[in-house]
């Protein structure tokens, strides 16, 4: 028997290091070559690495929020084989081949072509850019009784190659089955292609803390529970500091009477062919946005602050903001100036769908020059938006509710909804501002405008 020690290898970004975002196996597991080991984050990409042996796990160096320094032994097998070390330079195999890391697009950055190249020597050609969020276990899913049949688990030194590694999740829904001593493949999930999500792993802890809570409802308590930040949570929490610390917003907030739009999204949906899509409010915001924007360019921007240069876009590409199980991402829907509100439509439920089901592209998730983002089915009157940097200007949607309004002189009852938007006050000022919104609230009040070529 010998060891083998696996060190983190360059994934080709040249970076000094990555942080461990999530562990696939435990200390004690027997896996086999190429399965999925752990997942690493760095500024521009989540690597799935792979064992690059066979072999039972001996030690693993770091938790999920470390960062391991490139060349820094992680994992330690016991192998059947010779005492042996992967070079720090590229993670090779035993037999010198190496490792097949799975590379993943970081939601929001942008490659150039050698570095996509560069990322690539790892030996991933067919892998496909993804979210970070988008981190699967592996590729077959596991076979799961119902959630009732599910069962807590102890993690055991003597375990086996675990359905564990089979089971589709998420790195944060890993970490809390693990925290919480569940086996995933015991776990039934309901997400898209079987994946197993938070609402997944509640569904079999509900019985037991039912069953802990007793007669009474009126119990103290007195539990407090850490959560680190990690992986893409802490990369949104990265890019919602950076933005609100370099970015002065200030946010402009507007209502709009959207009777009559309501009227006509209503009989435009009657009187579709089978093969449109169901309109809904956003792809006639969107319309209005690009009709507005060419007497706003500053609006269409994107300030490089460092450079001291803002781009302004004749192209309008916007930014969806998309809520997801894995944190919030935004798709863009790319020369939105082209599209009618059909085409709209159907470009932003594609991508809604993709970054649910954690098939995006890089492309498809950088590049935004305005973004839209929306809470309007959970209520709420008022936002304020933290703009998507290196954006200037964030269009908030807010409920769209009935609501008594004086017009002409009487009171009536009118479909009403505002408008908060955030905008970089660097670039953009008020009046301007307030004259875009203003332009977007009369095409949205008098619809017809929004089917007038200017």
């Amino acid at each position: 028997m010998g060891q083998f020690v696996f060190k983190l290898p360059d994934v080709g970004e040249g970076t000094a290091e990555a942080e461990i975002v999530a562990w696939h196996v435990r200390v004690g597991d027997v896996v086999k070559e190429d399965a999925p080991l752990v997942d690493v984050m760095t500024d521009k990409a989540t690597v799935e690495m792979t064992a690059p042996v066979s072999g039972k796990i001996v030690s693993l160096h770091g938790e999920p929020g470390d960062m391991a320094p490139v060349g820094g032994q992680i994992v330690v097998f016991e192998t059947d084989g010779e005492e042996v070390s992967s070079p720090a330079s590229g993670g090779a195999k035993g037999n010198g081949a190496e490792p097949k890391p799975r590379i993943r697009a970081q939601a929001g950055a942008t490659w150039s072509e050698d570095e996509v190249k560069a990322a690539m020597q790892g030996g991933a050609p067919q892998a496909k850019a993804v979210p970070a969020a988008a981190m699967p276990g592996a590729a077959q899913k596991a076979k799961a009784p119902a959630p009732s049949q599910a069962v807590a688990k102890p993690a055991g030194r003597d375990a086996t190659v675990r359905e564990w590694s089979e089971a589709q999740a998420s790195p944060a829904v890993r970490a809390r089955a693990r925290k919480l001593g569940l086996e995933l493949g015991q776990v039934r999930g309901t997400g898209p292609e079987g994946r197993i999500t938070h609402e997944d792993l509640d569904a079999v802890l509900v019985p037991a803390a039912g069953s802990r809570r007793g007669g009474s409802a009126l119990t103290e308590k007195n539990g407090v529970e850490p959560v680190k930040i990690i992986g893409l949570r802490r990369k949104i929490a990265e890019k919602m500091q950076d933005a609100k610390r370099r970015i002065p917003h200030f946010a402009y907030v507007e209502e709009c009477d959207l009777t009559e739009l309501e009227e006509l999204r209503a009989h435009l949906n009657a009187t579709k062919r089978s093969d449109q899509p169901k309109l809904t409010l956003l792809p006639f915001l969107m319309r209005a946005l690009v009709l507005s924007l060419p007497d706003f360019p500053q609006i269409n921007a994107r300030f490089d602050d460092e450079q001291g240069i803002v781009y302004r876009h004749d192209n309008v590409d916007i930014g969806i903001a998309t809520q997801t199980d894995n944190g919030l991402i935004v798709p863009v829907v790319c020369h939105a100036e082209a599209r009618d509100v059909w085409d709209s439509a159907t470009e932003v439920s594609r991508l809604a769908a993709a970054v649910r089901a954690n098939t995006a592209t890089k492309e498809e998730l950088s590049g935004s020059t305005i973004t839209i983002t929306s809470l309007g089915a959970l209520g709420g009157i008022v936002t304020t938006p933290v703009i998507n940097h290196p954006e200037v200007a964030i269009i908030g949607v807010n409920k769209l509710v009935e609501r008594p309004v004086v017009k002409n002189g009487a009171i009536v009852i009118r479909k009403m909804m505002n408008l908060s938007s955030s905008f970089d006050h660097r670039v953009v000022d008020g009046y301007d501002a307030a004259a875009f919104i203003q332009r977007v609230k009369g095409m949205l009040e008098h619809p017809a405008a929004l089917f007038i070529d200017r």
